[in-house]
């Protein structure tokens, strides 16, 4: 099968490059993949799409000081892509022409988009043959209703909608008319880490992630610091980069935190710097998904999340794996991390319940479930399938079955250590 990634800027650090590219590296284990970059911004990207996958862009940015060092037709506005999706800025009637160039000619059984504004071109400009698959990495309910308007004009003429919760898909399904399109919950992969997972003996609690408001990082520090009054031989670092930076620095300073608690700023990789911790946390007004859980969960931690919509009690099983307290709670945040701290043998059995559990979200696992949604498309779309080496769906059988016995070992030891 031919399958072919849209993506604003494969370049670039995001969760939806990083997904992308995780089930990219999957599937071309099997099947022909590209990944179609709208920009270039750099000479190299930031993660490696693997091996198998190719890359190649549409325009490339680097060096530019105005649009017109590329082209007259990138100071003019899009009329494809819409105004409502927060990129519209950067794009322009060069990239509304090259992107509907690419999916006027692609000869690819599958073409993915993966924001709003692409998965409008996808709707609007394919031509006639691939199955279209529009993936959301956010939530219907930010969506401002400028752009549900629009995504609701468009979405129809998708053959499936993936969104990253079961919650989100819910949504979609009820708030949308969307006969015929297939909308289903795909949650985003994560691989095992190339590194040992912690033994929950070190005395760091691990953030990471931008620092933006809806991390709600201050909501974490101000916990930390009731944290510090009872365990001040524990300390928290925060990796990530972002506006909140200054705020955040005053407000450690202003708590006198800092002996405790560190911005560490943006780091890759991340999984060993989650290894030599014992605790995540993530205290998040709103959480698309909730990558970062899922990262600290692969690498042994037990997380204390807010229960925040959507992604994180589609994560975690409360007092198995993790936490779950009630979002902007600081006295529960507080407390959630107080018990792992103070009970040793908790705080490790928790860690392998986590690492066991986070298993589900291999991209083996969330790569065999695409497939099976490809094959579906393709099918009703009539293209044959251009098979390569094999199939993911004939193993995904062996894989629940080897993700199931590496789950139910990693218990046993956990009740045996």
């Amino acid at each position: 099968m031919h399958i072919s990634f849209l993506l604003h800027n494969g370049y670039a650090i995001g969760g939806t490059v990083r997904t992308t590219y995780n089930l990219a590296r999957c599937l071309a284990e099997q099947h022909d993949v590209e990944v179609v970059s709208v920009f270039r911004t750099r000479e190299r990207p930031v993660f490696d799409p693997g091996p198998g996958v190719r890359l190649r862009h549409l325009v490339d940015t680097r060096g530019m000081r105005a649009p017109t060092d590329i082209a007259p037709e990138h100071a003019l506005p899009a009329q494809v892509f819409p105004r409502a999706d927060g990129k519209y800025p950067m794009y322009s009637e060069l990239t509304d022409r090259l992107i509907g160039e690419h999916l006027a000619t692609t000869d690819a059984d599958v073409v993915i988009g993966t924001r709003p504004g692409l998965n409008i071109h996808l709707a609007r400009q394919t031509r006639r043959g691939p199955a279209r698959l529009g993936q959301e990495h956010l939530t219907l309910a930010t969506h401002s209703r400028r752009l549900k308007l629009v995504l609701r004009a468009a979405y129809p003429k998708l053959d499936a909608l993936t969104t990253v919760t079961e919650a989100d898909a819910r949504d979609y399904r009820r708030l949308f008319r969307l006969p015929g399109v297939h909308v289903e919950s795909v949650p985003n992969s994560v691989p095992e880490p190339d590194v040992s997972p912690s033994d929950g003996t070190s005395k760091w609690v691990v953030a990471a992630g931008r620092l933006a408001p809806a991390k709600r990082y201050d909501l974490l520090i101000r916990a930390f610091s009731q944290v510090v009054a009872e365990r001040p031989d524990w300390r928290l670092r925060i990796y990530g980069g972002g506006r909140e930076h200054d705020k955040l620095r005053a407000l450690i300073d202003e708590r006198k935190l800092y002996n405790h608690v560190f911005l560490m700023g943006p780091t890759h990789p991340i999984e060993p710097e989650w290894a030599k911790g014992s605790i995540g946390a993530v205290t998040s007004s709103l959480e698309s998904f909730g990558m970062t859980i899922v990262e600290a969960m692969r690498c042994g931690l037990p997380v204390v999340a807010t229960d925040c919509p959507h992604g994180p009690a589609e994560i975690i099983r409360s007092g198995v794996d993790g936490t779950l307290v009630p979002t902007g709670n600081e006295n529960a945040v507080a407390s959630a991390l107080l018990t792992l701290i103070n009970d040793d043998e908790l705080r490790r059995r928790m860690g392998r319940a986590a690492l066991a559990d986070a298993a589900r979200f291999d991209p083996a696992h969330v790569g065999a479930r695409y497939e099976s949604l490809m094959q579906e498309l393709t099918g009703r779309t009539g293209r044959g399938l251009h098979r390569t080496r094999g199939s993911l769906l004939s193993g995904a059988y062996a894989v629940k079955d080897a993700l199931r016995n590496t789950a139910h070992g990693a218990l046993q030891s956990g009740r045996t250590a």
